[in-house]
């Protein structure tokens, strides 16, 4: 089996564990070395500590901004401090990753951070030169204090919350844990997939169709990046194949998403439960847009059941016959990046971790953004207003 691995940043990806029963590839940027721990100093104490930098790292930071906090200052005593670490070298959170050929025109819908608005693009503009410039203009336009690049290795609790990075050490009395998926990319494991000859990729490591020109490609997954990939793949694809759980549900909203409310409040009563969090497509089915429905009149979309294993050179399908392939891309998703937070034993039997709106159930100074009903791009504004308010008030520092 092959695995292409490339990098987030154009260069090498450090690999992490993968192996057929652990049903994910992990990996972490080349700039931090995956096998150097964390830098022991005299802890810098500070009352809320925000984890990432993306979109709800940002959005929590102008609430605590706005409500009066100030940033951390070495040395002095003051009530009321803040400090954001990030773990990317740069402005723009995962954004600056995605594949070259994602436009704006064809990302989903991008809601603006509170106090700036994204301003005017082109809907040909590459949203990962759009995204993180935005980002880096509202950093300075609101002068957050932010730490990069440290990556968080531990949290734990100790007087509040002692928390380890590649920046040193940190004492916090409150946690907003905003980092997203990226880092997590999941592969499901199958039967016979270390025996594949072929390349196999992750939605992680896609640059554009011309990965896969002239060669025989199955796509996996039922998700808005697999039909985007698809698309683009096809045409100079020597053949593909697109295989799915379950029968793809399309919704054709002229591209754009509706309105989240139903959609946040089915997330939401199962994390309030425990229970892992509906992936995007489970809860808002596949936008139809322009290329999607030319794809589907082209046949793109002819989708296949699961197959039930891998061969050297193809998948078995449900009926028995093997479909050729010398490529796999798993567009099979990405899980919630909270391993930092392991040591405070969060999780329920079921996987998940049982919410109370964006805080933690019975953990009022822990607050999750990006995670459940706040995963999506509105739902961070929101999670960082009601997430700082309710802080401010545990704190005292009303």
């Amino acid at each position: 089996m092959k695995w292409l691995a490339t990098s987030a940043q154009s260069s090498a990806l450090v690999p992490g564990a993968w192996s057929p029963s652990g049903s994910h590839w992990g990996t972490q940027p080349a700039w931090l070395d995956a096998s150097s721990g964390p830098v022991q100093s005299t802890p810098r104490d500070v009352d809320v500590l925000v984890i990432g930098a993306g979109q709800a790292g940002l959005a929590a930071a102008h609430e605590l901004h706005r409500s009066g906090m100030r940033g951390y200052a070495d040395g002095t005593a003051i009530t009321g401090t803040y400090q954001v670490i990030d773990a990317e070298v740069r402005p723009g959170g995962a954004w600056q990753h995605r594949w070259p050929t994602l436009t704006m025109a064809t990302v989903n819908d991008i809601a603006d951070l509170p106090g700036l608005k994204v301003g005017p693009f082109d809907g040909d503009d590459l949203a990962a030169h759009v995204i993180p410039d935005y980002f880096t203009t509202y950093e300075e336009t609101f002068d957050f204090p932010i730490l990069r690049p440290a990556l968080v290795h531990s949290v734990r609790r100790h007087d509040g919350y002692r928390v380890s990075t590649t920046g040193g050490t940190w004492q916090a009395r409150a946690i907003i844990n905003c980092t997203g998926t990226w880092t997590r990319p999941f592969v499901p494991y199958y039967p016979g997939q270390e025996s594949f000859a072929g390349v196999q990729l992750h939605t992680q490591d896609y640059r554009g169709p011309a990965q896969f020109e002239r060669h025989r490609v199955a796509v996996v997954g039922g998700g808005i990046s697999a039909t985007q990939h698809l698309a683009e793949i096809a045409p100079g694809a020597k053949a593909t194949a697109w295989f799915t759980r379950r029968e793809p549900r399309w919704v054709d909203t002229g591209g754009k998403l509706q309105s989240g409310r139903a959609v946040e409040a089915a997330v939401r009563a199962r994390v309030e439960q425990g229970l892992r969090p509906l992936s995007v497509v489970e809860a808002t089915g596949l936008l139809v847009t322009d290329a999607v429905r030319e794809a589907r009149a082209a046949g793109v979309f002819d989708r296949r059941p699961m197959f039930t294993r891998i061969e050297p050179d193809g998948l078995v399908q449900e009926n028995g016959k093997l479909w050729r392939a010398d490529m796999i891309l798993w567009a099979t998703g990405f899980r919630s990046e909270l391993r930092h937070l392991a040591p405070l034993r969060l999780r329920t039997r079921d996987g998940g971790i049982m919410m109370r709106g964006t805080a933690v159930a019975g953990e009022p100074t822990i607050h999750l953004l990006g995670y459940g009903p706040t995963a999506s791009t509105i739902g961070a504004r929101w999670g960082a207003r009601k997430a700082v308010r309710e802080l401010v008030g545990v704190l005292g520092l009303n």
